[in-house]
Formats: C-alpha cells, sequence, structure tokens
C-alpha cells in the first residue's frame, strides 16, 4: 500500500516544489502526493490532478476541522504555513500538529524559521515571521510528533525586486548592512524539493534536527559580481541607512524588513550556522 505524503501550498512555490521532486522514481514507486490548496478549482490545483496529484481543499487553514481530512492517512507531511496573519499562522501549526499525533503521522516536516526575539534578547522583536514559525517549531517538539524542521535561507527570486536599474542598463542593490555580511541564498521554487526529498529519504537521522536550506553564504559584493558577469551590465552594491532603506518601504512592514536585514548582519541569519551537513544529504545541487 502506498504512503500518503501530504504537502501543504501545493501550488505555492515551497510546496509546488516538493511535489515536483516527489515524482523521485525510488518515492514514486512507495508513495501517493496528495496536495493541500486553498481552491482545489484554480488553473495550478487542476494541473496537478491531471498529473495524479490528489488534491484537496483547507479553505479554513486555522480551524481544525477543516485540516483533518487533508492529514487523516497521511504517513508524511509537510508543512509550509500561511504567513499574512501571525495569529492564523500560528493556530494552523498548532491545528496540524494536533492532528498530527491523534492521526498517527509518521513524520511532519516544517518549514521554520530561528526565534529572532529571543536569540537578540528582545533587541529585534519585529520580524513576525520568524518567531511565528520558530513558536509553532517550538510546539511540535513539545508534541513528541516525529518531526524534521526544513529552515529555507534567503529566496534568489528576491532581487528581481530588490535590483534598482540605472542608467544605460546598470543595476544597483542597497542594503542597510555592510558589504561583508553573509546572505544564505536559496532558489525556493528549484531547490526547496531538493531538500525535502532528501529529509524524507533520511528521516531516521533527521529526526528533532533542523536542515538549513541555501545553497552557499554570499556577501553583497558577490552577488553584484555575480549579476555583472550575467547580464553583462554593470552592478554595485551600497550600504545605505536603516532610516533611508526604510523610508523606501511601505510603513507597515518597513521595521519588519530592516529588523530583518540588521538579523542578516549580527548574529547571522541561521545565527553563524555551517551549512555543511544540511547540503551532505542532497542527492542533487542546489542551484547557484
Amino acid at each position: 500500500m502506498s504512503k500518503v505524503i501530504t504537502v501543504f501550498g501545493a501550488t505555492g512555490n515551497q510546496g509546488g516544489s516538493v511535489i515536483h521532486i516527489l515524482a523521485d522514481s525510488a518515492l514514486s514507486k512507495t508513495s501517493k502526493v496528495r496536495g493541500v490548496a486553498r481552491d482545489p478549482g484554480q488553473p495550478a490545483a487542476t494541473k496537478l490532478s491531471l498529473q495524479g496529484v490528489e488534491v484537496v481543499s483547507v479553505s479554513r487553514p486555522r480551524f481544525p476541522e477543516s485540516l483533518t481530512g487533508a492529514i487523516k492517512d497521511s504517513h508524511t507531511v509537510f508543512l509550509t504555513t500561511n504567513t499574512v496573519d501571525p495569529a492564523t499562522e500560528l493556530a494552523q501549526g498548532k491545528n496540524v500538529t494536533d492532528i498530527a499525533k491523534e492521526v498517527g503521522v509518521s513524520h511532519l516536516i516544517l518549514t521554520s524559521l530561528l526565534p529572532i526575539k529571543e536569540i537578540t534578547n528582545g533587541h529585534l522583536q519585529h520580524v513576525l515571521n520568524f518567531d511565528t514559525k520558530a513558536e509553532i517549531e517550538k510546539y511540535i517538539r513539545q508534541s513528541n510528533v516525529p518531526a524534521t524542521f526544513f529552515l529555507p535561507g534567503c529566496f534568489m527570486t528576491n532581487f528581481d525586486k530588490q535590483l534598482q536599474k540605472g542608467p544605460e542598463g546598470s543595476y544597483t542593490l542597497s542594503y542597510p548592512i555592510s558589504k561583508e555580511s553573509k546572505l544564505p541564498l536559496v532558489d525556493t521554487a528549484e531547490d526547496t524539493g531538493k531538500f525535502v526529498k532528501s529529509i524524507i529519504k533520511n528521516r531516521d537521522t533527521l529526526f528533532g534536527k533542523q536542515v538549513l536550506g541555501a545553497t552557499d553564504y554570499y556577501i553583497p559584493e558577490q552577488i553584484v559580481q555575480d549579476i555583472k558577469s550575467v547580464s553583462g551590465r554593470d552592478a554595485k552594491f551600497y550600504q545605505i541607512s536603516g532610516e533611508k532603506y526604510k523610508s523606501q518601504l511601505p510603513e507597515f512592514i518597513a521595521r519588519r524588513i530592516l529588523e530583518n536585514f540588521l538579523f542578516f548582519e549580527d548574529p547571522g541569519y541561521f545565527n553563524g550556522a555551517n551549512l555543511d551537513e544540511s547540503l551532505k544529504i542532497l542527492a542533487e545541487k542546489p542551484v547557484t
């Protein structure tokens, strides 16, 4: 009998990457993929159905009654939570955990992040997307559900929005951090599935562990040099003040994003952790 692997966020970058990579020849012989989507009628969900994925709907992610049907009979659950509202995200994470424990899920894989407020002793306290995921991870650990925690790095796709185009097609990248700050970069859509597949295949050695999802640490100077090399255009990095950086952003998220960058610089996105152990489990090379 095939083991059911349930993937939340099936039509998003992370969940979609996991579903794509689970077509792996070895796993597909023993597993059946179930994709959880808010709207199973949308084109992306319909496409998954045509590929043989069982698509189920969870329209109210914070309520347990809408989650039970998606999780029942699952051997493995990959959970990426909705980050729009911290209260909804926390409720979703806790409810999935409770149901996973109740129905006997053998492996829960959570997309998690570090607790920035705790690590910085309250100095940085507005990065709720990190702290909420860290709180869900803590809840899972206390529940004793067998789990592994996947911590994605900075999304490479964000450079599409963060690069500013100048005269004659030149590019500038402006951050409120030094040119020596280390950013762990990941191609989310391409590589989330590679990491999760490897987590599933190595589950017995990864229970209770964090897997850091990044290709490498890149400093801003290296990033602009790579952009320059690939595009054939001039590219430069500038360090700007925190206040100037905030002034370029919508007021409701400016403080959160600034603190996010300040954490990247000190103590570091992964708190200075080495990536070697996490990269060692991969069967396929991540995107540079």
